[in-house]
């Protein structure tokens, strides 16, 4: 059943990479690149290492990119996501540490319905991979837990554009829901010595969706120029929860973000052209 879950992945996922195909083929196009830094508090939670929750400090960093597609009349928009947050977390008592990091790649095709000339509703499929690991300083037996998982997600954005005394902004809301994935995850009570070493297997790859691992990625963003530079300052809510092998875990991120945007026209054959800063495509 699991290789049915997992063909039926790999076949949306190229279907996505028939939509980037198709979308090299545009000739002028415009191009929206973010970095942004990001701190925050963490909550960490796996069964698998300890009965208890960790919290503490995280850091995150993400590079996201923006443009437009031929696809549906040039009505599609392709978003790329790459974050990597790292966390040291301690349990209520202050008597052990678990540090943990991970690593988030999404790809996702919006549709963008333009309501009126402030508002734009986008939404479409997200192929969403993620990797990392989590270390207990408190076991010897089992120290680490791998997290790897990857699912096919529901992405939505609303983008408001408005004016405050001829100041412009603009506001943007993102949730990215995951509908059906796979995840990698021992059995209860069976070491990665036994998976790996002795060839000793199991159900290690399992389906996910609702039911197993609810989970949310939300974001709230506002861009304001300063000077000839637009800022990016936003709120990144992650929550990444599953109960699989009888064994529970989740990740509860909160961060502040903070950094900048430029904003690209890309002519096939020419240099990429920088627009002016007030010129905000999306």
């Amino acid at each position: 059943m699991c290789r049915l879950y997992i063909s039926v992945l790999l076949m949306l996922l190229v279907s996505c990479a028939g939509g980037l195909a198709q979308d090299s083929l545009s000739h002028d196009k415009f191009l929206v690149r973010s970095v942004m830094i990001g701190v925050g508090k963490s909550n960490v939670y796996d069964t698998y290492l300890s009965p208890l929750e960790y919290r503490g400090p995280e850091l995150r960093f993400m590079h996201e990119s923006m443009r437009m597609t031929r696809l549906m009349g040039g009505q599609v928009s392709a978003q790329r996501i790459v974050q990597v947050n790292a966390s040291s977390t301690d349990n209520i008592s202050k008597s052990a540490k678990s540090y943990a990091g991970m690593f988030n790649w999404t790809y996702a095709l919006h549709y963008q319905y333009n309501v009126d000339d402030k508002l734009k509703i986008l939404f479409g499929p997200m192929f969403d991979f993620n990797g990392g690991f989590i270390y207990n300083t408190r076991n010897s037996n089992n120290p680490a837990q791998a997290k790897v998982y990857g699912s096919i997600d529901v992405s939505a954005m609303a983008i408001y554009k408005l004016r405050i005394g001829g100041y412009p902004m603009t506001f943007r809301y993102q949730a990215n829901l995951p509908f059906i994935g796979v995840t990698f995850s021992p059995e209860y009570g069976q070491s990665y010595y036994e998976i790996f070493s002795l060839g000793h297997g199991g159900k290690n790859v399992l389906f996910t969706s609702f039911h197993n691992a609810p989970s949310l990625r939300q974001m709230l963003t506002v861009d304001f120029p300063v000077g000839k530079v637009i800022m990016r300052a936003g709120y990144l809510c992650d929550i990444q929860q599953a109960r699989v092998n009888n064994l529970k875990s989740h990740f509860y991120s909160h961060n502040f973000m903070i950094g900048f945007v430029r904003n690209f026209q890309m002519l096939i054959g020419k240099n990429k052209i920088s627009l002016p800063a007030k010129v905000t495509p999306f």
